[in-house]
Parts: C-alpha cells; structure tokens; sequence
C-alpha cells in the first residue's frame, strides 16, 4: 500500500502544526519531533544535536569527510546519493518538478514548492518584530538584518 502511495503522489498523513503532508504515519510521527524541540540524537564529535537519528548520521559526515559518491561526468563527490541524483541534473538538465499554473520546471521538488507561494499568495514567514510577511525564509532573514541594524550586502565602497 506504501509503495502504490509513493507512485500515486498520496500523502494522507498531516502534521497538525504546519499541515505538511506524508506518505507513512511513522515518517509524520518523526517529522512532528521537529515541533517539539527535542533533539534526542547528540553528535559524540561536536555535541550538535539533531531531532532525528539519520540527520546525525548526514551530520557525522561532515567529520569524516567521507564522500562515497562520485559523478560520473566530473567526478564531484558527494556524502549522499541523494545529492549525487541532484548534481546530476546539472549535466543532464532534467527539471523533473514542474508548476501546473506556469509550466516553470525545476531540479528540485523543495524550490518548486517555494515557487507556487508566488501563485497562491501564501506567506508563512513572518517577522517577529513588525509582523510583516514573506514567501521565503531567507527574505525573512534578510529583512530581519534591517531590524538588527546589520547593514544588507551593498557593493558600494
């Protein structure tokens, strides 16, 4: 039943808080941890700690330097296979994320969903001080930099 759900694109489990969707309800009952603010996985290198054992994993690489995957074209290593499929698209340019109001496609199935926030107006970031909103979090933390009294980037010398 799993399987026919990961092909069919059904995601019937919800996450209560921030309503993102899943195909397993063991795979929601990790994700809503990220809510709790648990993080009951420690790095034994670092003491960096993560909400969820194979997040530690993918962190606990970066103090190995282990890099097992390797492209084929250029030879670019990756900790992950997951990155390897995702650099690969540079050479092949495969964009297998698409938007069904613009036909913009995409390499990546997260850009594409901060892509249809432009369609549909949503704005889920929002800043603490003014309450102002914004379709990206990286918006956000930039415009919070106005509030902190960090100068933005300018080139200006």
């Amino acid at each position: 039943m799993t399987h026919l759900r990961i092909h069919s694109g059904e995601r019937p489990y919800y996450c209560d808080v921030c309503n993102k969707s899943f195909t397993r309800q063991g795979t929601l009952k990790r994700h809503q941890i990220s809510h709790s603010g648990e993080m009951p996985f420690s790095c034994d290198v670092c003491n960096k700690s993560f909400n969820d054992r194979s997040n530690l994993k993918k962190h606990q690489q970066t103090h190995s330097g282990e890099r097992p995957y390797s492209c084929d074209v250029c030879n670019k290593a990756f900790s992950h296979q997951c990155y390897l499929k995702r650099h690969q698209c540079t050479h092949s340019g495969e964009r297998p994320f698409s938007c069904d109001v613009c036909n913009k496609s995409f390499t990546r199935r997260s850009v594409l969903k901060t892509h249809l926030r432009i369609h549909s107006g949503e704005l889920p970031y929002s800043c603490d001080v003014c309450n102002k909103s914004f379709n990206q979090q990286s918006t956000l933390k930039r415009h919070q930099r106005l509030h902190s009294g960090e100068r933005p980037f300018s080139c200006d010398v």
